[in-house]
């Protein structure tokens, strides 16, 4: 494999500096075509890879950097939020999903590795996320949100070497 950096969940790569960077192997579990959005902004979703985040096709140890930001909302399917973030499946599955998640991702990230995982906590708490996973991050920073009742987490996870 040639690419070096994964990201698991890219969505329409709104953190990025070059949505094209040829380091990264961006992957979505849905493709969406760039589109006229209700608030008159462009938006699509365009992985190199569709796959499902809780069961990669990737080998062991594939990647020396992984990025993991899932979706974090419980919203409709017609909604704007949903178009933009994707959401999570409601019922308590949503546990199972991110525990699952977390153990693909550090299962394909290779010794001395890397993880890095975004997080707002419009619905779930970060330390509710964090507990469904025994992994402990290095670092966690948080950037408050205008609106005062959410944030958005990062949290550095490193893989331990062999």
């Amino acid at each position: 494999m040639d690419k070096q950096i994964l990201d698991v969940c890219c969505g329409g790569k709104m953190f990025y500096c070059d949505k094209d960077d040829c380091r990264v192997l961006f992957c979505d579990k849905r493709y969406e075509p760039v589109r006229k959005m209700s608030n008159g902004g462009y938006f699509g979703v365009m992985p190199d890879k569709i796959h499902d985040f809780r069961n990669m096709d990737f080998k062991d140890d594939s990647f020396s950097l992984v990025i993991f930001d899932p979706p974090h909302l419980f919203c409709g399917k017609k909604s704007f939020m949903y178009t933009k973030y994707g959401t999570l499946e409601h019922f308590g599955k949503w546990k199972k999903d991110l525990a699952k998640g977390f153990s693909e991702c550090f299962r394909v990230l290779k010794p001395a590795g890397t993880l890095i995982f975004k997080w707002c906590d419009a619905d779930i708490s970060l330390k509710e996320v964090l507990s469904l996973t025994p992994e402990k991050p290095v670092i966690t920073h948080t950037a408050k949100s205008n609106s005062g009742f959410k944030n958005t987490y990062f949290c550095v996870f490193f893989k331990e070497a062999k």
